[in-house]
């Protein structure tokens, strides 16, 4: 579920366990620090339990060295999937193939990458 750019409230019936979702750009970055140390802080609300971060790839090619330092950064407060560029998403469409970090971020929330559905585990947790 996504609950866009405000914290899921879990008293309300929504999902507890969260992946916080940035780009790999310096504003993208700088927000996912934000959301870290309010959850830190105990600025998010009470019960929330987060699985890591995701990092999208905010265009092709190589992160220069400043972002990769603030990736460490978050990296040392929790566990980061970093989902490399996939230029049919820029345009909406689907690629043609799924690069295989999504398959391992597939796996820690639940989703069968064949279906596009939740597997039991995620309809069990949430």
């Amino acid at each position: 579920m996504d609950v866009g750019a405000r914290w899921p409230e879990p008293a309300r019936g929504e999902p507890r366990r969260i992946m916080l979702v940035g780009r790999t750009s310096a504003r993208g970055l700088r927000a996912v620090s934000r959301a870290l140390g309010a959850l830190k802080d105990g600025k998010a609300p009470p019960g929330i339990d987060l699985l890591g971060v995701v990092l999208v790839a905010d265009a092709p090619g190589r992160l220069p060295l400043g972002l990769l330092r603030r990736i460490r950064v978050v990296r040392s407060v929790t566990h980061v999937h970093r989902v490399p560029w996939i230029p049919a998403w820029r345009t909406g469409g689907q690629p043609t193939y799924l690069p295989r970090q999504l398959g391992s971020l597939a796996d820690v929330v639940g989703v069968d990458t064949r279906t596009d559905t939740p597997t039991d585990r995620e309809r069990t947790v949430s």
